[in-house]
């Protein structure tokens, strides 16, 4: 089993930008994604790519995740983006324009062809009327190691582009696809990171919206501006009081006439084994992020 890794903050940078690119070993999010894609313009796609080479070469000794998303694989720079990136090895590539699960098996099959070792890991990005039809089949592949799928990215404003829903600040017309995206990452054992926030002035929103992210499931939140951090870094945390319970659940199924037992009673109320199963992960993550 894989060594559990915070995903509260993962934090969009340009592949373009060399202010924003100086930043990242300063930052305290829990990943960056290396943006080819939405965040750079047509005219500077392949300058860069070429700066990957600089940008991996200087990985901050602070070992967050460093993913890399590509352009579509049909468009005029997605190959040449997805060969550039595996060269480097980075933690994950980030597949736009996800529609079908051929679409990350067929990415698959090149980083195998190319010997991408087994530790780069595919996220994809749900941002498509098409992925969401097809994100059952999809969010399986996260059942199959093979795959190399690791995590969902809700893209919620190429979602509401795309269908014409009004995206109000509440989310309320995107809450239940938002939903389904959850429940097929929970069935496909992976990661799911909610949309990015646009005003990243309004922080009080922005919290506002990341605790309720973290209450419909979501593992953590994608972020276009290093001051949404900390705010991601609290809502997805868990709170001294989960801790202590999941200690308490732990310490409870590992007493010796608890041993072999399915449910047992602990302060007055029933706990399977399910929970115990919450509790080991909730504590893995406490320990990762230092709770």
């Amino acid at each position: 089993m894989e060594p559990y890794r915070p995903r509260r903050s993962v934090l969009y940078v340009p592949a373009s930008n060399d202010k924003a690119l100086a930043k990242i070993a300063q930052l305290s999010c829990d990943a960056v994604i290396i943006d080819l894609e939405d965040a750079v313009a047509p005219a500077d796609k392949i300058a860069a790519r070429d700066k990957l080479a600089g940008i991996f070469a200087d990985r901050p000794a602070r070992r967050c995740e460093m993913v890399v998303r590509v352009n579509a694989l049909a468009s005029d720079w997605g190959a040449d983006d997805l060969l550039a990136a595996s060269k480097f090895e980075p933690d994950g590539i980030l597949l736009s324009k996800v529609a079908t699960p051929r679409d990350i098996l067929e990415v698959g099959d090149v980083l195998d062809d190319n010997f991408a070792p087994d530790s780069v890991k595919l996220w994809a990005m749900i941002e498509t009327p098409r992925a969401l039809l097809n994100i059952g089949a999809i969010a399986e592949l996260g059942r199959d190691p093979a795959s190399r799928l690791n995590c969902f990215v809700a893209g919620t404003n190429d979602l509401a582009k795309d269908t014409g829903v009004l995206a109000t600040p509440d989310r309320r017309y995107l809450v239940p696809w938002l939903m389904q995206m959850v429940l097929a990452a929970r069935a496909g054992g992976l990661d799911m990171l909610d949309g990015v926030a646009d005003d990243f002035r309004d922080l009080d929103a922005f919290a506002r919206e990341c605790a309720e992210a973290a209450a419909m499931g979501f593992d953590g939140k994608t972020l276009i501006h290093p001051a949404q951090v900390q705010a991601a870094n609290r809502a997805f945390a868990p709170s001294p009081e989960a801790i202590a319970e999941a200690r308490l659940v732990k310490e409870a199924f590992s007493l010796a006439e608890n041993a072999g037992k399915g449910v047992i009673a602990l302060n007055g109320r029933m706990v399977e084994r399910l929970h115990l199963a919450q509790a080991e992960k909730l504590l893995a993550k406490a320990a990762a992020i230092g709770a």
